[in-house]
């Protein structure tokens, strides 16, 4: 696995503008049980080995699946996350973009879209290193379909992205097609550019999940007018924008030491 450092800039997507109509009871019940499962086996983490085994064994498995077996772990790896960041990164992406999608699908064709992006996802990775016998654990190619359906509905929406630079801190709005654009790029890039045995990321498996959210949405984005749709509401939301107030704040210069070391997984 290839050891990552910590980045001197962030910007970390805090909310988008684009408010929901209607309470999206799966996207809360996806958040709770992500969240319960990672409590149920958090346990695990002062056992290295017993994590591993376990995540062998729940995790998407490449080389189990050219085997013929653990096909069961294409959904339960959807489920699991290699650490409280990977999780709360996870959560944070489905939290801001799952309600807007689930209004759009409904709430059960919600969940099968969801689930359907997951798979897409574990098959693309499959596809790119079918005997890896790295285990991938994480949503992020479920929510990664989430974001292709929401940038092709709505990329224009406005997105605040946190800004971390050294000892900057700031909110900044930016339209949608560029925060999801970008980060679709840079997983192509991450794909094309990391070893298959040393990259800690299933970059294969974040694009495969996109583009099977675009295309699923593709007949949704039809059904609303296709081009027309962009061109009456100028690629934003069909509805007045949420507003935001901003208050100023003095935060204290800080400083920051962090030091990774790489995981035998793939998130």
């Amino acid at each position: 696995m290839r050891p990552e450092t910590a980045p001197e800039i962030m910007l970390i997507p805090i909310r988008d503008h684009n408010p929901s109509s209607k309470r999206p009871y799966v996207t809360y019940a996806l958040l709770a049980a992500n969240v319960f499962v990672f409590i149920l086996y958090f346990p695990l983490f002062s056992d290295d080995h017993a994590l591993m085994r376990f995540f062998g064994e729940w995790g998407m498995l490449p080389i189990r699946l050219s085997h013929g077996e653990g096909y069961a772990t294409l959904v339960s790896h959807q489920f699991l996350h290699g650490d409280i960041i990977h999780l709360g990164s996870n959560m944070l992406f489905l939290w801001i973009f799952g309600d807007n999608m689930e209004e759009v699908w409904g709430h059960w064709k919600f969940l099968a879209f969801y689930l359907i992006c997951g798979l897409a996802a574990a098959g693309l990775q499959y596809v790119a290193e079918p005997y890896s016998m790295i285990p991938m654990v994480g949503a992020s190619g479920a929510i990664a379909g989430v974001l292709g359906g929401y940038l092709l509905l709505y990329p224009r929406a406005r997105v605040d992205m946190f800004l971390f630079l050294i000892v900057i801190f700031r909110v900044i709005p930016i339209p949608a097609w560029l925060v999801l654009g970008s980060w679709f790029v840079l997983q192509v890039l991450g794909g094309l550019s990391a070893p298959a045995d040393e990259a800690g990321v299933a970059y294969w498996a974040h694009a495969g999940g996109f583009v099977a959210g675009v295309i699923l949405c593709l007949p949704v984005w039809r059904k609303l007018g296709g081009r027309a749709f962009w061109v009456v509401h100028d690629g934003h939301p069909p509805h007045p924008e949420a507003r935001y107030d901003f208050a100023r704040t003095s935060i204290p210069r800080v400083t920051r030491k962090s030091r990774y070391r790489p995981s035998p997984w793939r998130k």
